[in-house]
């Protein structure tokens, strides 16, 4: 099983390590290492809330998500996206674009690629946290018979009744930080890129389900949702998985932004960030496809609970870093602490359970 799921990570990670060392040698190989376990550690919440998705399509499109989403994680996010954005706020051409990334240049060096990147982190920090914001808050709304942390969740859920709630208070957020958080002149692009984020999440969630609902109905590709063995998810198909998959890639660059971003802390090097955090994506997907075919998130119930939690952390962190920086460290211990609680408490609710039951039967 493990090897099953992890061999083609583990086989990329030798081919990484060899091509940072090729590339750099001994510091090319350990920058590249370091840049595998901070993505690991920034994006283990990525690989539950991945899971919870993954679960609901069926065998070709989980393997589509392996073959082709994972090409568009490890080269679009890692390695196009942060060229994109320097060519867009430098007005540079593609070529030129690539020409300033290869020329290296310090963080804190005017005009240099990493320089750029991180002046245009606002935006990044402002489309990625609303977005992060959007699916936390929807989570916690939403009425729920399984309820982990209830002294705050059911007040969250009652607000939830309300309609629009989310979008309400997402806006509220993101008008908030733009006050108080963006610059002046970044005021306008911050409150650009976060109703961008919005409206990204908006329109994908509601695409999504109009053709998950028209496919329960037998109407989307004449398919219908056949249960998965056991656990009675209802697997989709057709259109309704397209924009699942769809969705699972934008969270994927959502919660990428931090880890691009945060990687220039540690080297300036483009093609080394690009291997570092490309061979990181594959654990993801790894750990991803791991819970799902385990079926943990049925087996630990308030696992998915503080994955979700964890990503409400990580949207008010990267909101936060619209003005001040936060350390890779902190945000990754945020995703793991919610992680582990979920998980622990999820150990003590299965044990609770059977000694009760062990109980009724005495009794």
């Amino acid at each position: 099983m493990i090897l099953r799921t992890f061999g083609w990570s583990f086989g990329i990670t030798a081919l990484g390590a060899v091509l940072g060392f090729l590339y750099g040698g001994p510091i090319g190989l350990s920058l590249v290492l370091i840049l595998i376990v901070l993505e690991i550690s920034l994006s283990f919440d990525n690989a539950v809330v991945n899971a919870t998705v993954l679960e609901r399509m069926n065998a070709y499109w989980q393997r589509l998500f392996l073959t082709v989403g994972v090409v568009i994680a490890v080269f679009g996010m890692r390695l196009v996206f942060p060229l994109v954005v320097v060519g867009v706020s430098a007005s540079l051409s593609p070529w030129d674009a690539v020409s300033l990334a290869l020329n290296k240049g310090d963080i804190k060096e005017p005009g240099s690629y990493a320089y750029v990147l991180h002046e245009a982190h606002p935006a990044i920090a402002a489309f990625g946290g609303i977005f992060l914001l959007m699916l936390f808050l929807n989570f916690v709304f939403e009425e729920r018979d399984v309820r982990w942390l209830r002294w705050i969740e059911r007040p969250l859920e009652r607000i939830g009744r309300l309609d629009y709630a989310a979008v309400v208070v997402a806006l509220l957020v993101l008008a908030l930080s733009a006050q108080f958080l963006a610059s002046e002149e970044n005021r306008g692009t911050v409150l650009f890129a976060g109703v961008i984020g919005l409206g990204s999440y908006l329109l994908i969630s509601a695409l999504g389900s109009i053709f998950e609902k028209s496919q329960g109905d037998g109407e989307a590709d004449g398919d219908s949702p056949v249960p998965s063995g056991n656990n009675q998810v209802a697997k989709v198909a057709g259109r309704a998985a397209f924009f699942l998959f769809l969705y699972l890639e934008v969270l994927d660059a959502s919660f990428s932004f931090d880890g691009v971003i945060g990687a220039f802390a540690i080297t300036s090097d483009p093609v080394i960030i690009a291997i570092g955090l490309g061979v990181g994506a594959f654990y993801i997907r790894s750990f991803t496809i791991f819970l799902v075919r385990k079926g943990t998130l049925r087996e630990f119930v308030y696992l998915e609970h503080g994955a979700l939690w964890a990503v409400g952390a990580l949207a008010v962190i990267l909101l936060i870093t619209i003005r001040w920086e936060v350390p890779e460290l902190v945000t990754g211990l945020f995703g793991v602490g919610f992680i582990a609680a979920g998980w622990i408490s999820s150990v003590v609710h299965t044990r609770t359970k059977q000694v009760r039951g062990e109980a009724e039967l005495v009794g």
